[in-house]
């Protein structure tokens, strides 16, 4: 049985979950997921991932009476989004997979995003908010990855060839003001933040095929390099 802890710091919201392939929870938190066991999911908003994430963890272990020693890996949302919350949470990771000599496993914040969509759509489009008139996106049809992740500065035309092609779901932190810029009802727009729940079972698919990164060497996925304001 693999049991991994999933991590997620990207945004305003903590989160943490299990995943296991022991286990069959199909509407967890009303996210359509196979294999998450537990989560532990802060509301608050408040950006205190620095205090709250260890807790979360030991609290999310304790009620399952587990400890960090049966943890086969531990998965961390990589990226894209907020840069403090994503050095938080790879820098936690990093150092809990090289005390316990586990493999460190990286998902896409935008590929764990887009599997909250429940909505039946052609495409789904998660987008994160970068400020201002710009977020990050990622495109894909059913679970595959048809448009890659970038920054986009919004505008009318923005993913046009999508908008022309069928129904698209818009799901994420960016939805809001993108909905009130193009005004077009055949659409969903679903405002959500990342959560580790969504990432239970690309955790254990990237487990069992190995797929992990160098602790030692591995970088948050800023996509745009850091500015102070």
């Amino acid at each position: 049985m693999a049991l991994i802890l999933c991590v997620e710091t990207s945004s305003t919201i903590c989160s943490v979950a299990l995943a296991s392939d022991d286990t069959s929870v199909t509407n967890a938190n009303s996210y359509q997921v196979a294999h998450c066991a537990d989560f532990i999911e802060d509301n608050s908003s408040s950006y205190s991932h620095g205090e709250r994430l260890h807790v979360f963890i030991d609290d999310l272990l304790k009620r399952n009476n587990l400890t960090v020693q049966d943890l086969d890996a531990i998965a961390v949302s990589e990226g894209p989004g907020s840069y403090t919350g994503l050095r938080i949470g790879v820098a936690s990771v990093k150092g809990m997979c090289y005390a316990l000599d586990i493999p460190m496993i990286a998902i896409n914040t935008l590929e764990s995003l887009s599997l909250q969509n429940t909505l039946p759509s052609d495409y789904t489009i998660a987008m994160l908010d970068a400020r201002r008139m710009e977020v990050y996106a990622s495109v894909y049809q059913g679970k595959e990855l048809v448009e890659t992740t970038k920054a986009v500065v919004l505008d009318e035309d923005s993913f046009s060839r999508f908008r022309e092609s069928g129904t698209i779901t818009f799901i994420g932190t960016g939805v809001e003001k993108f909905e009130d810029l193009i005004k077009e009802p055949a659409h969903r727009y679903v405002t959500s933040n990342p959560t580790a729940i969504t990432m239970c079972d690309t955790a254990l698919l990237k487990y069992k095929k190995s797929d992990t990164v160098d602790v030692a060497y591995f970088e948050p996925f800023y996509l745009k390099e850091f500015k102070a304001g």
